[in-house]
C-alpha cells in the first residue's frame, strides 16, 4: 500500500481510512475497535490497520467511549507496591492494554491482602474491569455487585466471583525445589514460610510438606521483610538440637534475611547452611552467594492477565491460564555438609 496524500491538511477521519483501505467505514470501526475477529479477514484487518498508520490516524476515544458506553481502563489491584514482582506484573499489563488503546490504574490496596477500597466514586463509572494479583476474592467485595468483570492473578482458581484466573505454576516451582535440595542430600529442612495469608503460600506449603514428607522439617512463619526474615532465622537456627542444612524460603525477601542470620551465626552458605528463595527478583542476584531461586515470569503474567480480561470484555469464553516456572541454580544451594 502507498502512503497517500495528506488530505487537505485536515485531520482524518475514518471515512479516510475507509477510503485508503478500500473498505466501509463499518468495517474500520471493526477492526480499529478490536472488534473484527469472525467477522474481517486478516488480510483485510492489516490493511485497515496501515491506513490508519499511514494517514496518521487516531480515533476520537472520548467520543468513542460515550457511544460504547466504555472508558477503557482497567484496574490492577496488588497487595503492596514494595515488592518488585508487582511492578512487572503491571509493565505487563500495560503493554497489553496500551496495544488495544487500554490504559491500567495501579492500586495498592491500602489493607495489603485484606479488604479493597473502591478508589473511585463509583468503580463501575471509571472502569471496564479489574484485575487483582494475589488477592482474595472476598478481599474484592467493594467491587462486587457491579457489572465489572473480575480477572484473578495469583488466586485459587475454585474460589467463585472471578470471570477468568490466571496463575503461576508455584506448585511446579516448589517441586523443582525440594528435588534439587534433595538430590544434593539434604534431609533436614526450615520452612521460612510467608505469614500473609494467601492462596499462593498456602499451595506452596502444601506441596513441600508432600515433597519432603520423609525428611525433617519445620516450618517458621515470617512477614515479608528482610528485618523479621532475619531475626525468625537467626531464631530458628539456633535453637537446641540438629541444625537444618538447608532453609526453602518463600520468597527471595525472606531468604535474603536468611543469609544475613547465617553470617551473623558464622554459618556459612552454601558450605554449611543452602538457602533458596522463591521470585527472582532482582534481588537474588545482588547477595553473595547469588540466591538459588525460582524465575517467575512476571510480565508475561500481567500481559496474560489484560489479555484475558480484554477476552472477557469481548465476549469470548475464558480458558484458564497457568504459567510455568524455572528453577535457577545459583551459589547459595550446595551439598548437604557431611556431619
Amino acid at each position: 500500500m502507498q502512503t497517500p496524500e495528506p488530505l487537505g491538511g485536515t485531520r482524518p477521519t475514518s471515512r479516510d481510512v475507509a477510503r485508503t483501505a478500500g473498505v466501509s467505514q463499518a468495517t474500520v470501526s471493526l477492526v480499529l475497535g478490536d472488534k473484527w475477529r469472525g467477522r474481517v479477514s486478516e488480510r483485510t484487518a492489516g490493511s485497515v490497520r496501515e491506513a490508519a498508520r499511514s494517514l496518521g490516524y487516531r480515533p476520537n476515544l472520548a467520543a468513542r467511549n460515550l457511544r460504547l458506553g466504555r472508558t477503557r481502563t482497567a484496574l490492577l489491584v496488588v497487595p503492596a507496591l514494595t515488592n518488585e514482582f508487582f511492578a512487572h506484573v503491571y509493565t505487563g499489563a500495560a503493554a497489553a492494554a496500551a496495544a488495544h488503546g487500554f490504559g491500567v490504574v495501579l492500586y495498592p490496596s491500602p489493607e495489603g491482602l485484606g479488604p479493597a477500597r473502591d478508589p473511585f466514586a463509583s468503580a463501575q463509572a471509571a472502569l471496564d474491569g479489574v484485575l487483582a494479583s494475589s488477592m482474595a476474592t472476598d478481599a474484592l467485595e467493594a467491587f462486587r455487585g457491579t457489572d465489572l468483570p473480575l480477572v484473578m492473578l495469583d488466586s485459587d482458581p475454585a474460589a467463585p466471583g472471578a470471570a477468568a484466573h490466571v496463575n503461576l505454576d508455584v506448585a511446579e516451582g516448589m517441586r523443582r525445589v525440594t528435588g534439587h535440595l534433595l538430590g544434593l542430600g539434604h534431609r533436614r529442612f526450615l520452612h521460612l514460610a510467608s505469614a500473609a495469608p494467601s492462596w499462593t503460600f498456602d499451595v506452596r506449603a502444601a506441596t513441600l510438606a508432600h515433597a519432603l514428607s520423609g525428611a525433617e522439617v519445620r516450618t517458621v512463619r515470617s512477614p515479608l521483610n528482610i528485618a523479621d526474615a532475619w531475626e525468625a532465622a537467626g531464631l530458628a537456627l539456633a535453637a537446641p538440637g540438629p541444625r537444618p542444612t538447608a532453609v526453602i524460603c518463600d520468597d527471595d525477601i525472606l531468604a535474603v534475611g536468611v543469609c544475613k542470620a547465617a553470617r551473623r551465626l558464622g554459618l556459612r552458605v552454601p558450605e554449611d547452611l543452602s538457602v533458596t528463595g522463591f521470585d527472582d527478583m532482582a534481588l537474588a542476584t545482588a547477595v553473595e552467594p547469588e540466591l538459588t531461586t525460582v524465575r517467575l515470569p512476571a510480565e508475561e503474567f500481567g500481559r496474560r492477565g489484560m489479555e484475558a480480561l480484554l477476552a472477557v470484555l469481548a465476549g469470548e469464553p475464558p480458558r484458564p491460564v497457568s504459567l510455568p516456572v524455572e528453577l535457577v541454580p545459583r551459589g547459595s544451594s550446595g551439598p548437604a555438609p557431611a556431619s
